[in-house]
């Protein structure tokens, strides 16, 4: 009788234990929490590129998502509101006592957002339309979007207690067919009084104007330089045929003081091609060559100005994913 009574308690416990184990996939294993879907970069913000227009509105959908490892169990709405306390800890974080690094907050007049959105029974992920009108934006600053899911006990939904996941701050970047991080290594800055002494950069950063305009810092300038808005080069590229497939570019400052002569008109062309083993991915190449202008630095040095010339190319290339319908969305910057 006892090895019976040992194969029957043996198999009780075999049934509740698959039992038991059933049961993981049916209950709640976490917390249901609202979080942004978006992923921050080394200083806190999350680059987001936005197609430029000149005239209308441009909609950036940000995604929350219900964490969870089962559906989301009910309607809950949720609420969203503009977060400087945090972008006010991140510059002092990031920068300390140099505000002249800080990123700035986007006034309110270029972006919308609605303050509730709902998120439905059964769906686990939802869309915040923000609306975008970024046509007369000033690039020389660095400008942000910083926004919170609000927590209240009075609310039919948890917020994610963790920063980056219950925040957000987009970094603004418009773009236009020509703008992004060309490589500077074969454009050379050169101190004229001094042909000896000349250096390029990496890269080099290229802010929208217009649809078919660019600027550039001159030189070895970049975005964080004090006076950046006093050396502004502009690219305007023109359908003004050079030869074949090659095009003129006009480039010109809005600051007389910098003294700009250029002694060579660029020429652009724009290249397409698939990739040979992802053959969804398109390669866009677009080449600026016989770049020659002088600029006056005249603010590094007091009463002393240091004259420069810049030569070489630029090049960019930029990838879409032609899978995705909404080619804005399938570039991978």
């Amino acid at each position: 009788m006892k090895p019976i009574f040992a194969y029957f308690v043996l198999c009780c416990v075999v049934v509740l234990s698959m039992t038991s184990c059933n049961d993981n996939y049916t209950d709640e294993q976490f917390r249901q929490e609202i979080s942004f879907k978006s992923n921050p970069n080394s200083l806190g913000v999350v680059n987001t590129y936005i197609r430029y227009k000149p005239e209308g509105k441009v909609t950036y959908e940000l995604p929350l998502i219900v964490s969870g490892s089962t559906a989301n169990s009910k309607a809950r709405t949720v609420h969203v509101a503009l977060d400087t306390d945090t972008l006010a800890d991140l510059n002092i974080r990031k920068f300390g006592g140099r505000p002249e690094l800080y990123f700035k907050c986007l006034p309110q007049k270029y972006y919308s957002f609605p303050e509730t959105i709902t998120i439905p029974a059964g769906e686990s992920t939802a869309v915040l339309p923000i609306s975008f009108s970024l046509g007369d934006l000033d690039q020389s600053e660095k400008w942000v979007l910083p926004i919170s899911i609000l927590d209240d006990k009075a609310y039919d939904y948890e917020a994610n207690p963790r920063k980056y996941y219950r925040k957000a701050i987009l970094r603004i970047m418009p773009f236009n067919d020509f703008s992004g991080n060309y490589s500077g290594t074969m454009l050379l800055s050169t101190i004229m009084d001094d042909p000896s002494q000349h250096a390029s950069r990496s890269d080099q950063r290229a802010f929208v104007v217009n649809d078919s305009t660019i600027f550039f810092y001159a030189g070895l300038r970049d975005i964080d330089y004090l006076d950046r808005r006093d050396y502004k080069i502009f690219f305007k590229f023109t359908k003004e045929k050079e030869h074949l497939n090659r095009y003129y570019v006009d480039v010109y400052t809005d600051n007389p003081l910098i003294h700009l002569k250029v002694n060579k008109r660029p020429v652009y062309s724009v290249s397409k091609d698939m990739d040979e083993v992802k053959t969804y991915l398109q390669h866009t190449i677009i080449s600026i060559e016989n770049i020659d202008y002088e600029f006056t630095d005249y603010t590094t040095i007091a009463n002393y100005p240091l004259k420069y010339q810049i030569t070489g190319s630029l090049t960019l290339q930029r990838d879409l994913n032609t899978l995705i319908p909404d080619q804005d969305q399938g570039i991978q910057w």
